[in-house]
């Protein structure tokens, strides 16, 4: 599972996570409360997290349950991740929000949070077709620590850009940082990545019978006229 993120022909390079920190403050804001939670350890516990510590972020945050390698489920979701959804996302995996194709990168994220332990910044693009228009989005996921010393939760946030429109909405990936966690609050590197470019227009793929390709918009062949027919239409350039 952990190789699957060495696997680069499915992830177009988009942002860091400093570029994601400017369009989507609110992702700096929960990973500002995460920090002064663990203070000089690696994470905080479960027990330690306050809602009211987040306070506008509320809508956009999440808790995910791990249950086996790779998977993990919401135990709580903010109102913003019900609205993409278009329902309840509470006992949903986190995999649901995902393309198929970004489905096992981002169960391979999940588990590098949790075993390394590390904190993952995801830039996502929703896929678009009839009214969802398009719509850029960033996860954000943070480990904690249970009282007894597994590390079985993430606290979470998806931030978007750009009107939500038809659920449910599901996005495939631009760009995966993972960041191994160091004792306290020193500075952390991420995994050097090396994502690669897929092919121009990949990203389209998202929703194949929505959009239409290169040959779809190509000029009609002329239709064939025999000898002493007469053409139903005429072309006149101008």
């Amino acid at each position: 599972m952990l190789d699957e993120l060495t696997d680069f022909r499915n992830i177009v390079a988009f942002a860091d996570a400093g570029r994601a920190t400017l369009r989507f403050p609110e992702m700096k804001t929960v990973e500002t409360y995460w920090d002064n939670l663990r203070g000089p350890r690696q994470m905080p516990l479960r027990s330690e997290v306050d809602p009211r510590g987040i306070g506008r972020m509320l809508d956009r945050c999440f808790v995910l349950e791990r249950l086996a390698p790779g998977v993990a489920r919401f135990r709580l979701a903010g109102s913003h991740l019900n609205a993409l959804q278009g329902m309840d996302a509470r006992g949903m995996p986190l995999t649901t929000f995902f393309l198929p194709q970004a489905r096992h990168i981002v169960a391979a994220a999940l588990q590098r949070v949790f075993d390394t332990p590390a904190k993952a910044w995801i830039t996502l693009s929703a896929a678009r077709g009839l009214g969802k228009p398009p719509m850029d989005g960033a996860m954000l996921l943070l480990p904690m620590q249970s009282d007894t010393g597994a590390i079985d939760r993430i606290i979470g946030c998806l931030a978007t850009l750009g009107p939500v429109g038809r659920a449910p909405r599901r996005f495939d990936l631009r760009d995966v940082q993972i960041t191994p966690l160091s004792e306290g609050n020193g500075r952390e590197h991420p995994i050097e990545s090396g994502w690669m470019d897929r092919a121009p227009g990949i990203r389209d793929r998202a929703a194949p019978d929505l959009i239409e390709g290169p040959a779809a918009c190509a000029a009609p062949r002329p239709a064939r006229v025999e000898p002493g027919q007469r053409p139903h239409l005429y072309l006149v350039n101008t």
